[in-house]
């Protein structure tokens, strides 16, 4: 991998305030630039707002606002709560912002000019959900799939993106590189997707302004406004620094998308191609997550039922939550969303397991040590649990590699464990007792005070929080920023003063039941 690491998260519509989905996008991004900074990588970051389309000017309508007024205030909440949260990106593209509108003209000209453009009359079933027309693939019992509502029949005079005539192109880029689209199950699908072609065709790229003229002016057509997909994907050009940042080359030779399963069509089909039309590359990976279901229906803004991240960061600590969101989904798979279960996983995996470890340890450090990190008399205990490290981080590298992040944290947790045992088996509690067995004392909590700094190493991408705090309580910096993987075996200078504190995870109480 080159020096370069560049991941985006979707760019959210702007038409509700932001729910689980853009949160647990957003803490995948995080997670992956902490984890590419500690090896050393220079790593970016964009997320923004979809402020363009019908679907905008439908829920600003319903407020009686200007879509632009809606629009911004949106986009500002999105901002404000994920700054407020610690995952914010290292850019924002807001696709309303002139430098965004500027590159989808420009690039809209010179696709149009290459050949790639045609003006055609559609009909067909239009989902304003979705911003597109539907093919009965997307269709469930006549209503949209992720939208549950009947899509509209129209018929319009359109500008259509030639994109057909290369899908046995993508179909062999995608056979071509395994881990392109993943996991392989969205490989599958969209070669699905492209073996029948009657299902996607060519795509309408423009709206006429007679119905909808909320968007991006068409550069060769002032009577039409972009379609809002076009449009949007381009924000991850715009956030790179396309197309005079001295870094945009680098940054997109190296670029990962991190989207919902729901927007697999546009970013596997359309995007591309849009690429190959515009001379550029495609993207390293395009990442699929799936959906977090409450009461076995996808969390989303049309049906009502998201969970609000700054009200479980209110009510357990945004380190807990963060926690579960990553642990409980296997990535590329659906997972089931309950306060009970967040709960249930931050007592056992949070408190009773690594805030005890932490607790203990300083506790003993404080008592039998004098509250400063000991002296070993003997190397061999940290040796032994160093070989644990060794392995777990070795399984930590593996399951990053296809974005596991449930298996690398078991992982973790799995060497947390492992100090846990040391302790128990070397029982220095005991040893402090015995004639001549302060020499066990020293060696015994030096080790696992050795084993606490590579667990903050280790949770560092993870948990930056928890792993800052543990970090500190051992007496060295709190700011983890350069760190490297390779510390992990760096032996803890011995000397520095601890501090126990206050539960690192304090045990979290079950959610009242409804009445």
């Amino acid at each position: 991998m080159s020096g370069s690491y560049y991941v985006t998260t979707p760019i959210y519509y702007a038409n509700a305030e932001p729910h689980i989905g853009h949160t647990f996008s957003n803490i995948v991004a995080d997670t992956l630039v902490r984890w590419h900074r500690l090896h050393g990588r220079e790593a970016f970051s964009v997320s923004g707002t979809d402020e363009h389309g019908e679907k905008m000017v439908e829920a600003a309508a319903k407020l009686g606002e200007p879509p632009g007024v809606f629009t911004a205030r949106i986009s500002a909440l999105h901002q404000r709560t994920f700054a407020e949260l610690g995952i914010s990106a290292s850019r924002f593209v807001r696709t309303t912002a002139p430098e965004h509108v500027r590159n989808v003209q420009e690039i809209l000209q010179r696709v149009y000019d290459a050949g790639w453009i045609e003006l055609r009359e559609y009909e067909g079933l239009y989902c304003v959900g979705c911003e597109r027309f539907l093919t009965e693939r997307d269709m469930l019992d006549g209503k949209c799939r992720d939208h549950e509502r009947v899509p509209e029949p129209r018929r319009e005079r359109n500008y259509f993106f030639l994109m057909s005539r290369e899908f046995g192109w993508l179909r062999g880029q995608i056979e071509a590189n395994p881990g392109l689209v993943r996991p392989a199950r969205y490989a599958n699908e969209v070669l699905a997707m492209l073996r029948d072609e009657s299902g996607l065709g060519d795509l309408s790229i423009s709206r006429p302004k007679s119905r909808l003229d909320w968007g991006v002016e068409l550069p060769f057509d002032r009577d039409h406004v972009c379609y809002v997909w076009f449009d949007a994907l381009i924000s991850y050009l715009t956030g790179a620094g396309y197309p005079d940042d001295p870094r945009f080359r680098e940054r997109w030779g190296a670029v990962e998308h991190v989207i919902g399963k729901d927007i697999l069509k546009p970013h596997a089909i359309f995007w591309p191609i849009m690429l190959k039309a515009m001379g550029l590359p495609s993207y390293r990976h395009l990442s699929v997550h799936g959906y977090w279901n409450v009461d076995a229906r996808k969390v989303s803004k049309s049906l009502g039922n998201m969970i609000d991240p700054l009200a479980m960061r209110e009510r357990y600590g945004f380190e807990a939550f963060r926690y579960y969101l990553l642990r409980e989904m296997s990535f590329g798979l659906d997972a089931d969303f309950s306060e009970a279960a967040l709960v249930q996983r931050a007592n056992a995996d949070l408190a009773n397991n690594l805030g005890n470890l932490l607790s203990r340890t300083l506790n003993l450090v404080e008592k039998l040590c004098g509250g400063t990190v000991p002296e070993p008399a003997d190397p061999a205990p940290r040796e032994r649990l160093d070989a644990e490290a060794r392995s777990r981080a070795d399984k930590v590298l593996r399951e990053m590699e296809d974005l596991r992040f449930h298996e690398a944290l078991t992982a973790i947790l799995a060497f947390s464990d492992a100090v846990n045992r040391h302790l128990d088996a070397d029982a220095p509690w005991k040893a402090a007792k015995q004639e001549g067995g302060a020499a066990q004392v020293r060696s015994t909590l030096y080790a696992a005070c050795n084993g606490l700094r590579q667990i903050s190493l280790l949770l560092a991408p993870f948990l930056p929080g928890a792993a800052a705090e543990i970090s500190q309580r051992l007496g060295l910096p709190g700011d983890l920023s350069g760190a490297r993987w390779s510390d992990l075996l760096r032996p803890l200078a011995p000397g520095a003063p601890v501090r126990k504190g206050a539960p690192l995870f304090p045990r979290l109480e079950p959610p009242a039941a409804a009445s």
